[in-house]
């Protein structure tokens, strides 16, 4: 079943005397329960299509539909409070609050849902636990290393059990073995819970985990394949 749908999908930025097509003309389907990596040199839309699936970012022409809905039409309201019960997202800049705890941080999404607070608080610390991060609770986000910070980015995004997750490089920050541990714990919700995953990456470790390899260029698709994960 299609839950992502793009269609003849346009992202120009007209900052500059020549217009710059980050995305061009862009058609594309994500079946439910994808594991698919998006890849592609830095400048090539990667992220802009990403934000754009995500309703973060507006199309300068073309049609989204996420789920059955058609996330071109929304109000700016209806977008952020179907964003907010549907799709998780990982940050390249990781995107936490810096007066927080990584818990609190964990928790905030779910706190927006109105989860109970005994629940919420519980699943922030299995998911800071899964990532390696369980007695890093109680730090604020200035106290923990890059790699670290990434990984309660990645926590507070699957903590809510979302339809979705959109990952704008979720490794680049960190080593080999937290990098395994990460793709593992994504990978087990994908196929326990059926949750849709797309990645933007230049990361090899994770392109070899993905069942599917679409690659940008310009703009524009230049290939899209499915993949064998490698272990």
């Amino acid at each position: 079943m299609k839950v992502i749908q793009t269609e003849n999908l346009h992202k120009v930025y007209q900052e500059t005397e020549v217009p710059i097509h980050a995305v061009n003309g862009i058609d594309l389907q994500i079946e439910e329960g994808e594991f698919t990596a998006i890849v592609g040199p830095s400048g090539s839309g990667k992220t802009t299509l990403l934000n754009m699936i995500g309703g973060l970012d507006e199309p300068s022409q073309g049609k989204i539909i996420v789920g059955d809905r058609e996330i071109t039409r929304d109000k700016p309201s209806s977008l952020i409070d179907f964003r907010l019960h549907n799709i998780g997202f990982i940050f390249q800049a990781y995107n936490l609050i810096p007066v927080l705890t990584a818990r609190e941080n964990v928790e905030f999404i779910m706190n927006l849902q109105q989860w109970d607070k005994k629940k919420r608080r519980d699943r922030a610390m299995e998911m800071l636990e899964a990532v390696g991060l369980g007695d890093r609770g109680d730090s604020r986000p200035g106290k923990l290393s890059g790699g670290q910070q990434q990984r309660v980015t990645v926590a507070r995004a699957l903590a809510s059990r979302p339809k979705y997750v959109l990952a704008d490089e979720p490794t680049a920050n960190l080593d080999t073995k937290s990098t395994e541990n990460l793709m593992g714990i994504m990978e087990q919700l994908n196929e326990k819970e059926n949750i849709t995953f797309i990645f933007s990456t230049h990361d090899q470790r994770v392109v070899k985990r993905a069942r599917r390899i679409i690659i940008i260029e310009d703009g524009k698709i230049k290939s899209d394949e499915a993949h064998e994960p490698e272990e």
